[in-house]
């Protein structure tokens, strides 16, 4: 008897690490924060944050944005256009360029999650005003054990998503450009519980970026500056399922509106401010204490909006996100994460960057200051960035993330002088 009671705990202490790791993860960090993470003045009923699948697909790869506060949807071009805005490779300034990053996520907790991305562009045509780009990224869940009913290990599993995309860009006007990215997404989060019988299964999807920016030069005094303003709506797609089909989640579809300055400050020195405003262009799903649950009525209508959010198609939802939020335009105006941030450069080769995120505690308190540095010659680009989240109990704090970036123009003129 005693021998069966140690080994079900046994199990459930598996099972409960298992799970732990999953949530913290994917639900927890990735995308939606539970209210344990939230900020201790917010009530459970305020506490109502979007959900969506996949959530990694909205997690910063890149240094430079990370460092200024999540931004760089109007940013100078640069070989991380792809996520932020893939229209700004037509007004890049080298042919080509290809760059690796690499973010260890949540290192206060575990060892083994982090995010992989690699990106590259190349100008094509005869106008240097067309290119084509591309970006492979990969989350890793690390190890996940899993185990029988007698609390013994039967097998690890390796839980990841992943995304690959193409993409095209061309100036549509000397100051006006377009870009388009098509997306395959898959999150392999497959195991199965051979005691408990629970199956989950690996989830696929297609999505489209649709983006454009625009640059413009105005004189202030006797400076020419440069002002541009930006915007992508990213992970346009089908929905995805964890289950055979029998639920779905929506993609984190996101609106980005961004605006960017740049000015000079003295010979070689130039300084630039930055502001993105994002909302995800995801539908709420119902909740039950929005509804009158002691009442028949209100039952039914909280199950007739359930089974109209799950069978709602994603273009429906996202015109519908602009109006279903249950506290009205005062909790749509919450759902908008607000990024601004500077960056100062001397000469194009040395950068200092800082910017802070601000999302509302109500819809995920994922609040936190950006901090980062950079080094360019003519061939590579060190670039780094630290996180410093504004909630003491936030597992995001201290993250870390690092760019290494080649440019084509430089390799080529490197080359070149070696054969001569």
């Amino acid at each position: 008897m005693v021998e069966n009671n140690n080994r079900a705990s046994r199990a459930v202490i598996y099972s409960m690490k298992r799970n732990i790791k999953i949530l913290l993860g994917l639900a927890a960090i990735v995308g939606q924060t539970p209210a344990v993470f939230a900020e201790n003045d917010i009530k459970d009923n305020e506490f109502n944050p979007v959900n969506t699948g996949v959530t990694t697909l909205s997690i910063t790869p890149d240094a430079r944005g990370s460092a200024m506060g999540n931004l760089g949807a109007a940013t100078d071009p640069d070989i991380n256009a792809q996520f932020w805005n893939p229209s700004k490779y037509a007004f890049a300034y080298s042919s080509g360029g290809l760059g690796i990053s690499y973010t260890p996520w949540l290192r206060k907790i575990v060892n083994d999650i982090f995010l992989a991305d690699l990106t590259g562009y190349y100008k094509i045509g005869s106008g240097d005003n067309q290119a084509i780009s591309a970006s492979l990224r990969y989350f890793s869940l690390g190890e996940v054990m899993t185990s029988e009913g007698d609390g013994l290990m039967v097998q690890t599993i390796n839980p990841y998503e992943m995304a690959f995309d193409l993409g095209y860009s061309r100036k549509l006007s000397e100051s006006f450009s377009m870009g388009v990215v098509l997306r395959y997404i898959l999150s392999d989060l497959s195991y199965e519980d051979s005691y408990s019988g629970e199956t989950n299964t690996a989830a696929s999807a297609f999505s489209v970026d649709i983006a454009g920016y625009h640059v413009g030069y105005p004189m202030i005094g006797r400076s020419e500056c440069q002002f541009a303003w930006g915007f992508n709506i990213s992970n346009i797609g089908t929905k995805v399922s964890y289950d055979h089909g029998a639920n779905y989640a929506f993609l984190p579809t996101n609106l980005r509106l961004g605006a960017n300055f740049m000015f000079p400050l003295a010979d070689y020195n130039t300084l630039a401010f930055g502001l993105d405003l994002n909302k995800l262009l995801v539908p709420t799903k119902p909740r039950e204490r929005d509804y009158d649950m002691s009442t028949v009525e209100g039952q039914e209508e909280y199950e007739a909006a359930k089974e109209k959010w799950e069978t709602m198609s994603p273009i429906t939802g996202i015109f519908k996100s602009f109006t279903d939020a249950p506290g009205g335009f005062s909790e749509e105006l919450k759902e908008i994460n607000v990024s601004f941030g500077a960056e100062y450069a001397y000469n194009q080769q040395f950068f200092v960057r800082a910017g802070y995120n601000y999302e509302n505690a109500a819809k995920g308190g994922r609040s936190y200051f950006g901090f980062g540095a950079g080094f360019s010659l003519n061939v590579v680009r060190l670039d780094a960035s630290y996180m410093l989240a504004t909630a003491q109990s936030s597992p995001l704090d201290q993250t870390l993330r690092f760019t290494l970036s080649f440019d084509m123009d430089g390799l080529k003129d490197l080359l070149g002088k070696r054969r001569r």
